[in-house]
């Protein structure tokens, strides 16, 4: 017998408007004015929420950031990954999963930096955190993928490798002399630090 799926509640209806809500109030004000300069408040009154409601779906702006950024950077490293399967060169292949997520993170270059100093310091126990660091894991995941379809690694060899690309390319991201890089120049960069890790 088929299993359906139940149609929401009216309780977790209203739960998942405001939610939307929140989130697209948030990622208009933060992509506008970016995070430093936008006040709980004002994301309140665009949600047309009060504040105490708004703390219930992140208690900081913080975490209001990781809400917004998470869904941009889980369909970048989608867009990643679909490109990628078609590279045979590994190093091509990887850059295909590297470049959307830089170009991501470069939409609102300070949100983008916010963004990473969030995922890294912020509260691991914060659902948002959660799955930023998910997505930290999914692209490493993807990363090694690649390594270990071409038996240019083990699978050990693959993961560890994944993950010193994750971490070149998001120090390269948020590092304070990179800031004025543009997508390009910043792409440059980090392919030529991996490449000495990924042979050819």
């Amino acid at each position: 017998m088929p299993v359906t799926s139940q149609p929401l509640g009216r309780r977790e209806r209203n739960k998942q408007e405001k939610l939307d809500r929140i989130t697209a109030a948030a990622s208009e004000l933060f992509a506008k004015y970016g995070v430093q300069d936008v006040t709980t408040q004002q994301i309140a009154d665009k949600a047309d929420i009060g504040t105490g409601t708004l703390f219930l779906y992140a208690k900081t702006k913080g975490e209001l950031l990781l809400l917004v950024q998470n869904a941009h950077y889980a369909d970048a490293l989608e867009r990643g990954r679909a490109d990628a399967e078609t590279i045979p060169d590994a190093l091509d292949a990887v850059m295909a999963i590297v470049r959307p997520i830089v170009e991501c993170n470069r939409i609102q270059i300070d949100n983008g930096r916010f963004y990473l100093r969030e995922m890294v310091f912020g509260d691991p126990t914060e659902p948002h955190h959660s799955v930023a660091l998910s997505i930290v894991g999914q692209t490493e995941e993807a990363i090694a993928a690649i390594l270990d379809r071409k038996e240019l690694a083990g699978e050990f060899h693959a993961a560890m490798t994944a993950r010193i690309v994750s971490a070149i390319m998001f120090v390269s991201m948020a590092a304070s002399v990179n800031a004025g890089l543009d997508i390009e120049a910043l792409v440059t960069d980090i392919r030529t630090q991996i490449s000495l890790l990924i042979p050819r």
